[in-house]
């Protein structure tokens, strides 16, 4: 039997608060932040600039080979993660909802999903990661030693993406936020590869009604006594 990797993983669909659960976690854990989610949205960014057609996966295949991207840790656990593109900050551009669409078509690509897969288990190898995406728990890291899958009705999901854009001082419609939730959760669970899905080992988080506060306790209330375990054994 396969060991255990020490990865937490935390996915669900768009909007359900991943990003800011993830980075109160690895906070309160002192674990790396993995957002695999903003990698495809920098995929998406990088193809959409070079204007490559996403039907062509010869061609989206050759352009992965010239891809330059770097993940740098957050400064604090209220912010996302740098990105750089060939060396630049995209960490802002990727987060618009046009390109979280752009995301969810590249992330039905199945050389994208090979090579992003890759990067990712190179990034978890050394363990001490929280890991937040769609399918971290069923693909990517799938002997994680957590394992959590968070979700919420999509108005309510809708609400927080309008309310979080917003804050960032873009102007969003509601109804028009809340289509493009309900398409790419479509998208997300409905592609052939790596569907959106609960691992069969994950711990199941209804949001809905409750705050991010009580969702990153119930999380650390789960991991908590293996964690003192593995701080006793030290």
């Amino acid at each position: 039997m396969s060991e255990k990797q020490d990865v937490i993983t935390i996915d669900g669909p768009a909007g359900v608060g991943k990003s800011t659960v993830s980075r109160k976690v690895a906070g309160a854990t002192e674990y790396t932040y993995l957002d695999t989610g903003a990698m495809y949205r920098a995929v998406g960014l990088y193809l959409e600039r070079l204007g490559i057609n996403l039907d062509e996966s010869e061609t989206v295949s050759r352009s992965l080979d010239e891809l330059r991207m770097q993940l740098l840790p957050a400064v604090d656990d209220q912010s996302d993660i740098c990105v750089l593109l060939g060396g630049e900050d995209v960490s802002d551009i990727i987060r618009t909802p046009a390109m979280a669409m752009i995301a969810s078509r590249v992330s039905a690509i199945p050389v994208v999903r090979e090579k992003l897969t890759e990067m990712q288990r190179v990034l978890g190898k050394e363990g001490r990661v929280v890991a937040e995406g769609r399918d971290t728990g069923t693909v990517v890291f799938p002997m994680a030693k957590h394992k959590f899958f968070l979700d919420a009705d999509p108005r309510e999901r809708a609400r927080r993406r309008v309310e979080q854009l917003r804050q960032r001082g873009m102007e969003v419609d509601e109804a028009e936020i809340l289509a493009m939730t309900l398409s790419r959760d479509k998208n997300d669970r409905e592609r052939k590869i790596a569907p959106l899905k609960a691992a069969e080992d994950a711990v199941k988080i209804e949001t809905t009604d409750i705050s991010i506060d009580e969702v990153v306790e119930k999380i650390l209330q789960k991991i908590s006594p293996a964690l003192e375990r593995r701080a006793g054994e030290k």
